[in-house]
């Protein structure tokens, strides 16, 4: 189940090692990066669907390597590995920490990131993703900079905003130069962790901005690796379980 750049890498050494998987992908991309595994795009329609799918094609093994704020889809993946009687690991790269000269708020959740704002005067650095910016219409006296992977299908819903369309990895001195043109005060961000995105962050503390962390939110008890080497250790040693055969298959 992926979606994140340590999924990408993932998929790499699942190839390269002859294992039999598909990689599992939302779609919320309009144009995702190619990987060298069989893709499936889209929901599976919830607990029931997950559990349905993973026995329909005789899944022995998930590795959910989604979005660290995808909370929704691992809660299903826990309770469907358990309902199918499939193993299951977390793939999860650690979070982001605060360093000399971060200028950091943690908060929660959206809301109380947008409570942190000021209420009107502050150009943002909106680096949250398209899923859930109607939050912040609480304060539209402020200006937000969204960066997206792809350009809105639909107005968005927020009065003041600019869109710079652009994938990652990002790089700081880009992020800086980004910043400055768009004159901004403020950056918020979730606590995604990895390289990939951690750019804005050192954008930050190079121009003395305050950063507005929002925590990730929890997901029930699983086993987390934080490697590809792991994971691949762990699908080797079929974690404790019965010996796979050639058949096996993971997603």
């Amino acid at each position: 189940m992926g979606g994140t750049t340590e999924a990408s890498r993932l998929a790499v050494a699942l190839a390269e090692a002859g294992l039999d998987a598909v990689f599992s992908y939302a779609g919320r991309t309009a144009h995702p990066v190619s990987r060298p595994l069989p893709l499936r795009v889209g929901g599976f329609g919830g607990v029931n669907g997950l559990a349905g799918y993973l026995r329909k094609e005789g899944i022995t093994h998930v590795v959910d390597a989604t979005h660290p704020f995808a909370a929704q889809m691992s809660t299903n993946a826990v309770a469907a590995c358990a309902q199918a009687r499939v193993a299951l690991c977390g793939f999860e790269r650690a979070p982001w920490q605060a360093g000399a000269g971060d200028l950091w708020t943690h908060v929660g959740s959206l809301e109380a990131a947008v409570e942190a704002l000021p209420d009107l005067g502050a150009r943002v650095f909106l680096a949250i993703g398209k899923q859930n910016l109607s939050a912040f219409a609480g304060k539209p006296a402020n200006h937000y900079l969204l960066r997206l992977v792809d350009p809105p299908e639909a107005p968005l819903p927020l009065p003041n905003t600019s869109v710079e369309i652009a994938r990652g990895p990002f790089v700081a001195a880009g992020d800086r130069a980004l910043m400055q043109a768009h004159g901004i005060t403020h950056v918020v961000s979730k606590n995604a962790g990895g390289s990939g995105a951690e750019a804005k962050l050192q954008a930050a503390r190079d121009l003395g901005l305050p950063v507005i962390i929002i925590a990730r939110p929890k997901v029930p008890p699983r086993l987390v690796l934080g490697s590809v080497a792991e994971v691949m250790d762990w699908l080797a040693n079929a974690a404790g379980h019965e010996e796979t055969s050639p058949a096996d298959r993971g997603v």
